[in-house]
């Protein structure tokens, strides 16, 4: 049965969609930040990444968890052909979250001097103003993505979030810092990109979801959606927090620009997501649709964990050994200072995303909502009061361990709680063939950064020899099998047939 399961080829194509459009949502990503960190201070983008931290947190109150409902229930509703319902549900969730966003959005333009004497940024209170308008757009923005993931057509999404979204904000951005908008370049940038993504996103999905959305609406009950989704909205305020009261806790310990260099380094590391937030969205439906086959589920997790860590443990070790070569190339030497933060962030998240994310996604699609919720909040618990401890003392690395710590443990929960509830488990010999070939692709390294003094030669040479290396080890110790084989056929037939198979 799981020898030709055919979610592992719906989960290898449409995972290759999302990859392609995270590559160049990464990069443009990067790109923006890089424009950011040469044309602004970093005391100036600390205090707009203070502001939109704000605003991501308080958009988590305002869509009440409700877009994480469209991808769990709407699979099961077209699964049983149940089309009228799968719209009820969309439709539901899109006008509840329309209203609810909209009151966040006035409470929080009203409370905006307040935020900012709390930070001690009069600026704020401006940055705040403008962008509360992003709070309904942001609702309507989850519900367009949750709706791409629950049909599984994630090339639409692709060209919503990661084409569209970023390349007119760094256009608008680009244009606004070279007539010295500074702040403001920064606000309208995140603004109008955020328009055009829901603009085009809205049409799309209209134009290639229309037999859904032209089925007979039937409006489902809310209960079902309220059990499922209350506990995810506490997960998600709880999560949201975890990723941005780092840059809380230093806005209120330390300056803003320390909070600039952090959220450089936070973004490097983190960069270490790219496969699985590659993989999760469509992850999530397929382990919902068959949660009742176990033995399905655990080969479908198998296979995803040993991908993720196949394809991000070298990446990790490349980010880890070179990070102050690359903080200096890619932005400026000063933001070289956060190395220590990309070195720690990285191994937390290389661990945390192979055994099923910070948003629980593989538990999710089980059904554990409540767990989730539970989970969420040790990864907040542990990372604000680590934080709170160190930062006073170690400064930028102090945030880093924080949420280093919550990463690693939270990881080590979800392991054993899949494991005590449903024996499920990623282990095999498979897997501890990936890990291995890690260490001397490590080794091999190491000499790069301790002997090459230009930081150049360092960001161009490191990553040839830590995937030369453990590519070659791979290879060596008959690391692939069968199922690699199928997977990387989905991409290539030809790549297929050149991958050695013992």
């Amino acid at each position: 049965m799981t020898d030709h399961d055919e979610g592992v080829s719906t989960l290898a194509k449409q995972g290759s969609i999302t990859f392609v459009g995270n590559v160049v949502n990464g990069v443009l990503g990067f790109a923006i930040v890089m424009l950011m960190t040469r044309f602004v201070s970093p005391s100036v983008y600390g205090l707009f990444v203070l502001a939109t931290s704000v605003i991501l947190f308080m958009q988590v109150f305002a869509n009440l968890g409700l877009p994480l409902a469209i991808d769990y229930f709407v699979p099961q509703y077209l699964d049983a052909g149940e089309h009228g319902k799968a719209k009820g549900v969309i439709v539901q969730v899109t006008a509840t979250v329309l209203i609810t966003s909209s009151l966040v959005a006035f409470a929080l333009a009203a409370s905006a001097s307040v935020v900012g004497n709390f930070f001690q940024e009069p600026a704020m209170e401006v940055a705040l103003l403008f962008l509360s308008v992003t709070i309904p757009m942001l609702a309507i923005y989850n519900v367009l993505l949750t709706s791409y993931y629950s049909i599984k057509k994630l090339q639409y999404r692709v060209v919503m979030r990661d084409l569209v979204r970023p390349i007119v904000r760094f256009s608008v951005t680009a244009g606004l810092l070279l007539v010295g908008y500074g702040l403001l370049g920064l606000i309208a940038g995140y603004v109008v990109g955020l328009f055009a993504a829901i603009t085009v996103g809205a049409a799309i999905f209209t134009y290639k979801a229309w037999d859904l959305l032209t089925a007979r609406l039937e409006l489902v009950s809310p209960k079902p959606l309220v059990t499922y989704s209350l506990p995810l909205a506490m997960t998600s305020v709880v999560f949201v927090l975890m990723g941005h009261v780092d840059y809380f806790v230093l806005g209120f310990f330390l300056a803003s620009d320390d909070v600039g260099i952090y959220r450089v380094g936070y973004m490097l590391g983190s960069g270490l997501m790219i496969i699985f937030n590659s993989l999760s969205p469509v992850f999530k439906p397929l382990i919902a649709e068959t949660r009742e086959d176990v033995e399905l589920v655990q080969a479908r997790f198998r296979t995803m964990a040993r991908w993720i860590v196949g394809i991000t443990l070298p990446i990790a070790i490349v980010v880890s050994l070179g990070a102050s070569s690359y903080l200096a190339v890619l932005y400026t030497p000063q933001y070289a200072e956060a190395s220590a933060v990309v070195a720690l962030l990285a191994l937390a998240f290389l661990f945390n995303v192979t055994f099923g994310g910070p948003d629980g996604s593989l538990l999710q699609g089980l059904g554990y909502s409540r767990i989730v919720f539970a989970n969420t909040l040790v990864l907040f618990g542990a990372n604000f009061l680590v934080s709170m401890a160190l930062v006073p003392v170690l400064g930028i690395e102090g945030a880093a361990v924080g949420s280093a710590t919550a990463l690693f443990l939270v990881g080590t929960l979800t392991l054993a709680e899949i494991y005590y509830l449903d024996g499920i488990h990623p282990f095999t010999r498979d897997f501890a063939k990936i890990v291995a070939a890690g260490v001397p692709a490590a080794i091999a390294g190491a000499p790069i950064v301790l002997f090459l003094e230009s930081d150049l030669l360092v960001v161009v040479a490191l990553p040839v020899v830590v995937v030369g290396t453990y590519l070659l080890v791979l290879v060596g110790s008959d690391a692939f099998t069968e199922e690699d084989a199928r997977m990387v056929g989905e991409f290539s037939p030809r790549l297929e047939r050149w991958l050695p198979v013992g």
